[in-house]
């Protein structure tokens, strides 16, 4: 366990060199934190160290809910909200958003549809719906290279809910339908 100079030092710079190292619990409150916490530091005489989280529970400690000292190193939770982000994106890729809300996506998340869509700002640079929509012209752009499908197949296998929903989101990315995409790469070069 290192010393309490060092771990004390590493709290007050909130250093993530020491995340994980140890953790910090505060006697007044009951509850411990990882030294990044982003919580009110405590005073210097109300706090005691401990090298797990185990070990600050087993002293009587609940996990703070800000930090969540108690998630092992290196599980998803451990990352805290880009692992969220990561998990919306890849259920979004599989169809999330294509019959469903974004609401839904977030209770799935189990989060609000508020702080999702922060998240996606912060992460994403664009709101969860936008991102559906660009993967979705994406699948139709590759269905229209391949050629074997109609445009309405095109625009269900993408994900769209109608043709009119498929054809008003290229004519915004494109500025020309889709039908035109497929007869200018008929044509040829």
């Amino acid at each position: 366990m290192l010393s309490f100079e060092v771990c004390n030092a590493a709290r007050l710079r909130r250093d993530p060199r020491y995340d994980g190292r140890f953790f910090t619990a505060v006697k007044t409150t009951g509850i411990y934190c990882r030294p990044v916490c982003p919580a009110k530091q405590p005073l210097t005489r109300n706090v005691a160290y401990y090298p797990t989280a185990a070990a600050a529970e087993a002293a009587g400690f609940r996990p703070c809910l800000r930090c969540r000292p108690e998630t092992a190193l290196f599980c998803p939770a451990w990352n805290g909200t880009r692992s969220t982000v990561a998990r919306a994106v890849r259920l979004i890729h599989d169809g999330a958003l294509d019959e469903d809300s974004v609401v839904a996506l977030a209770d799935r998340l189990g989060i609000s549809s508020r702080h999702l869509a922060r998240l996606f700002e912060q992460h994403v640079g664009a709101s969860p719906q936008q991102l559906a929509k660009t993967l979705r012209v994406q699948r139709a752009k590759r269905l229209l290279d391949s050629g074997d499908h109609n445009m309405t197949e095109i625009a269900f296998h993408a994900g769209f809910g109608s043709l009119r929903r498929f054809n008003a989101a290229f004519v915004e990315l494109y500025g020309r339908p889709p039908s035109s995409l497929r007869t200018a790469r008929a044509r040829g070069p």
